[in-house]
């Protein structure tokens, strides 16, 4: 394991996204069916090791590899995929917050103080590179924004509410300027590689958190949330209607890109069911956690499988086909895709 460390992908901590954000959806449904506490918090806590375990390896990973850690912080997807640990922190935050509220509180303050960090960071790379093109962009470039919006979702219970409004002022305008970019790669450019496919549902997870945070900051679910909230539902439609496409690619850690969007629409769909007494929404909420429940099984499963198989954490060259380019970065200096005609 040593020598494969060096292989370790930050976009590994998208796991922890998606277990999270199903451990929350699995919280709200279990109290909304009063089905009791006791398997919600068992995931929370499974999570929350999870999370300890891969953090200790990207530790032991940026002390021996240093220069792995750089290289991926200095490509232009795997930059993204950096605060995916503070939105870990936030996520956990929302979980404990009725389980043990003072752990909430610190995992809220680290996280949201760790997000604006990493959000200034990776905005100044964006600014000053020299060498970022049009086609490296993919929609794990949302995943800074929505840690913004995040904050809020417990921040109200934490601090005063202008510290929740700056985080959300901030994620939901870049939200709109990185959808504008997305619109424009997707339709004049050469479409995404295989191994970033399954990022495509990370689209459905900035309207999703905005709606659930605008109504936390309002208490109220009006017309701006229900734009949210519609908003992330055609996204989703709209991608499940293109499930054969993604069917046909192979296994990437990228998969785990499906889980936390899923299960944030999961959350806002309960959420507006409590706010409008619908019961459709709740069956909707009910419906989409199923469905989570068997995606996130079977990315269990399927990522057991493959580090029993020793198909992640390996150089590219050396895969045998095993393993993708997802799980190493690649050069920032790679040549751009041509444009289409």
């Amino acid at each position: 394991m040593p020598a494969r460390l060096r292989y370790l992908p930050i976009s590994v901590f998208s796991i922890i996204l998606g277990l999270s954000g199903y451990a929350i959806a699995t919280q709200r449904v279990f109290a909304g069916l009063g089905w009791g506490e006791t398997w919600p918090t068992t995931l929370l806590v499974a999570t929350s090791a999870v999370y300890v375990l891969l953090l200790a390896l990207y530790a032991a990973k940026v002390l021996r590899y240093r220069d792995a850690v750089t290289a991926e912080f200095r490509h232009p997807v795997m930059i993204s995929f950096f605060p995916a640990l503070s939105i870990s922190l936030l996520l956990l935050s929302i979980g404990y917050l009725d389980v043990a509220e003072t752990l909430s509180f610190y995992l809220w303050v680290a996280g949201a103080a760790l997000n604006l960090l990493f959000t200034i960071v990776v905005l100044s790379i964006w600014i000053r590179h020299t060498n970022f093109e049009i086609n490296h962009f993919s929609p794990a470039w949302f995943i800074p924004v929505v840690g913004n919006l995040i904050v809020p979702v417990v921040g109200v219970e934490h601090a005063p509410a202008d510290v929740s409004w700056l985080f959300f002022a901030v994620g939901i305008v870049f939200a709109v300027v990185l959808l504008v970019i997305f619109v424009y790669r997707m339709v004049f450019h050469q479409p995404l590689h295989d191994r970033h496919l399954p990022t495509l549902f990370i689209i459905i997870a900035p309207p999703a958190v905005a709606a659930v945070a605008y109504v936390k900051l309002t208490g109220s679910f009006d017309s701006f949330a229900r734009i949210m909230y519609f908003l992330a539902v055609f996204f989703a439609v709209f991608l499940i209607a293109h499930l054969r496409l993604f069917a046909r690619i192979r296994f990437y850690i990228s998969w785990w890109a499906y889980t936390f969007p899923m299960a944030a629409l999961t959350i806002a769909t309960f959420l507006v069911g409590k706010e409008t007494g619908s019961d459709f929404y709740a069956d909707a909420a009910t419906v989409l956690w199923a469905a989570v429940s068997v995606l996130v099984a079977g990315l269990v499963a399927r990522t057991l499988l493959a580090v029993g198989r020793n198909e992640i954490c390996v150089p590219d060259a050396a895969a045998s086909g095993a393993a993708s380019a997802a799980d190493e970065p690649a050069a920032v200096e790679e040549p751009a895709e041509p444009a289409r005609a």
